[in-house]
């Protein structure tokens, strides 16, 4: 596919309708994992997985760290016309990364599982179905990081049907064998780990057949100058790899102070909504995919005006998906507990009201993730940066630790709502200069009005 000629509308949708397809896949199986534990266990098993899932935003922001990071100068150098192959190293520096970040997360799980858990927010109650979930899980944890970094390189190699069918296939294997493990074998909240373990697996196989397609151009070679390609991965990607890990931080400080303030039915409410949220997430990483390789292989070439017209389709993109989510939420907020749980009766008196004024977020949150592909694409990390830590992170977690204090302990459910609108303030000024400065092509970089942008907070 020609990224610097071809019609870019057919592009893009055929691109984001495997980006969007590998995304709901992953949404589907993380959720058929708490549905079919909720059902089994009860509220107690859906608040174990919601203990997990930081674990899982670290691990998936590592595989994003490396993958995004060094897909996208992948594709900004093969843009740039220079026959050089510089990109290869790049995509070796890549993959030398995700051995040393499986390795090291791989150890640090293995060796300390159950005070990492425990920080995370579980109980001696959880705890145990927490490990349980986490046993079969942890002998596997490489391949969910190579599974990112594949995924990365595979749409930037012109296989993005490829990188669907690995996650497609092994997200179907792990929602059957979710409810053969969980109940014909009775496995409980074990067989759902199980059930992922194998899934991942599976994705991971698949996908490594595209190194031996006619199609592949991806290369390993002796690596030079490891330590400079691997810092220059690491900028680029580093906003996407923090989206998640702030994700996990956020879930921590909620998980605690959901324990402390409100008890344990709002959290069992609270494992819900973040299955939810990943939906929205995944949607938005969809758009951000989708439009990666185009605009920065666009970038690379100095094609200001294709990038344009790729960020109008990403912008009406992200715009539909975040009022089809806050609608859905705010008209079925009871749906998601019953999907996810046998709930008591005083869990669904509670979960309409926070359920709504949580899902208030979702209108901007794609848009806000969005933004930071946008900018990685276009080699601006700085605002990547202040959109994914410096307002992403710090706002929120002010205003999880000091709202329940301040104001009252349900207020923290506002926390979400008010940090999407601020980031989006932020990311919407610097996209307007920054796009401005595009039709000079690499000049954007050192743009003033962009530089300027970027210092607005």
């Amino acid at each position: 596919m020609d990224f610097l000629n071809g019609n870019i509308k057919p592009m893009y949708f055929k691109y984001l309708s495997a980006a969007f397809g590998s995304a709901m896949i992953s949404s589907i199986y993380s959720i058929v994992d708490t549905a079919m534990v909720g059902q089994y266990h009860g509220p107690q098993g859906t608040a174990a997985l919601a203990v997990v899932a930081p674990v899982w935003n670290i691990i998936y922001s590592l595989g994003l760290l490396v993958g995004i990071g060094g897909s996208v100068i992948f594709s900004t150098r093969r843009g740039s016309g220079k026959s050089d192959g510089s990109e290869h190293q790049y995509f070796t520096a890549a993959v030398i990364g995700a051995v040393i970040l499986s390795m090291l997360a791989w150890v640090g799980i293995l060796g300390f599982q159950r005070p990492v858990l425990t920080f995370f927010g579980a109980d001696e109650a959880l705890l145990a179905l927490a490990q349980s979930y986490m046993r079969p899980i942890q002998y596997v944890f490489p391949l969910f990081l190579f599974n990112q970094l594949l995924a990365a390189f595979l749409r930037n190699d012109n296989a993005p049907g490829l990188a669907t069918l690995g996650v497609l296939s092994g997200g179907i294997f792990n929602i059957f064998g979710d409810y053969f493990f969980v109940f014909p074998c009775d496995m409980g909240i074990y067989g759902a780990g199980l059930a992922t373990a194998i899934g991942a697996g599976i994705s991971f196989l698949v996908m490594l057949t595209h190194f031996f397609s006619r199609k592949n151009t991806l290369r390993l070679i002796k690596p030079e100058k490891l330590l400079l390609r691997l810092q220059e991965i690491a900028v680029t990607g580093f906003s996407t790899f923090f989206i998640d890990v702030a994700m996990g931080i956020l879930t921590v400080l909620f998980n605690r102070q959901i324990m402390q303030y409100l008890g344990a039915n709002a959290l069992a409410i609270y494992g819900p909504i973040i299955q939810v949220s990943t939906f929205v997430q995944c949607c938005a990483y969809s758009v951000g995919q989708a439009s990666q390789p185009i605009i920065s292989t666009n970038f690379g070439a100095g094609k200001g005006e294709r990038i344009k017209e790729t960020l109008r389709l990403a912008l009406w993109t992200t715009g539909f998906f975040g009022v089809f989510w806050t609608v859905l939420s705010m008209a079925f907020p009871n749906a998601y507990i019953r999907i996810f749980m046998t709930p008591t009766p005083e869990i669904l008196d509670m979960a309409p009201a926070i359920v709504r004024t949580y899902a208030l977020s979702f209108l901007l949150l794609p848009f806000n993730i969005f933004s930071t592909y946008y900018f990685q694409a276009i080699l601006k990390p700085k605002a990547a940066f202040v959109v994914s830590v410096a307002l992403g992170l710090v706002i929120s977690g002010i205003l999880i630790l000091t709202l329940p204090v301040l104001v009252r302990a349900d207020a923290i459910w506002f926390a979400m709502p008010v940090t999407e609108l601020l980031v989006m303030v932020y990311a919407a000024l610097t996209m307007r200069a920054c796009t401005k400065a595009l039709p000079q092509g690499a000049a954007c970089m050192d743009a003033a009005s962009c530089n300027a942008a970027e210092n607005l907070i």
